[in-house]
């Protein structure tokens, strides 16, 4: 029988994985598209994908934000063609503040996408039982507000696959956080919780918590898991974006947008010329 290679049974080694973490870095830094990966740096299964993605951390001036949740809505997933949530990483340098300007030169996805961002109170390290809801939001400290700008590295994001888009940074782009909530966010139904979002002048749409995988509290619970299931601890102090609450917005340079969450305030970004 022929002997196959290891990239042909899709096992990739440490250079191949820093190597494929070079490229889509250099990519991101760069604004360039991808049409796909070279086969030897292919990830084919979601770990590897996430093994790639781990070189990010080296990357940063500053200790790891938190984590993104990318595909918790079906519209989520509709929009990059996946049927389950994947986990990205949250880079320092990536995080703006409400009211912030931002360029879409050269942002491929163009959308906005309002969620509900948890910041953790407690360490969730890896184990071999899953973490249940409770436990899980015991460990949460306060919650926190954001508009998440996606983008990806790949010219077809749609036709990507799982395994790309994490190794992508799960279309990882840009946060803009809110303040800490002046709630208690405990007493608040996040999953029947409306969120109205505004394009001034052009148009709004409505969402509810009950768009980011039933709950956020349950995305948030599905992080942790993700996470233990690849050996990785949610930290305390770690931010986690539960995914977007409604159908991604579509921004066009010029716009402004405002998602009113209610008793949980409001955030907002602009777009620029």
């Amino acid at each position: 029988d022929a002997v196959l290679s290891r990239t042909e049974v899709g096992v990739l080694g440490p250079d191949d994985m820093r190597k494929a973490s070079d490229l889509l870095f250099g990519h991101w830094e760069s604004g360039r598209r991808l049409r796909a990966m070279p086969r030897r740096l292919k990830p084919s299964a979601r770990a590897e994908g996430y093994a790639i993605q781990a070189h990010l951390e080296e990357r940063s001036r500053s200790p790891l934000v938190g984590w993104k949740i990318a595909a918790t809505s079906s519209a989520g997933q509709r929009h990059i063609n996946v049927d389950a949530p994947l986990a990205g990483r949250i880079l320092a340098e990536r995080v703006l503040r409400p009211g912030a300007s931002v360029s879409l030169q050269q942002n491929h996805m163009r959308v906005v996408e309002p969620e509900f961002a948890f910041c953790m109170a407690t360490d969730l390290p890896p184990r071999s039982t899953k973490y249940e809801v409770a436990e899980v939001l015991e460990a949460a400290g306060a919650l926190r507000i954001a508009l998440e700008i996606p983008d990806s590295r790949f010219e077809n994001f749609a036709n990507a696959g799982a395994p790309q888009l994490i190794a992508d940074n799960a279309c990882a782009h840009l946060v803009v956080l809110g303040e800490e909530e002046t709630v208690k966010w405990r007493c608040v139904d996040l999953a029947t919780h409306a969120v109205v979002a505004r394009v001034a002048g052009r148009m709004s749409r409505n969402g509810t918590g009950a768009n980011v995988l039933g709950d956020p509290r349950l995305a948030l619970t599905w992080l942790a898991n993700e996470l233990s299931r690849q050996g990785l601890t949610l930290r305390t102090g770690q931010l986690v974006s539960t995914g977007t609450c409604m159908v991604p917005i579509e921004v066009e340079p010029g716009d402004e947008v405002v998602a009113d969450f209610g008793s949980l305030g409001e955030i907002a970004v602009r777009f620029s010329e």
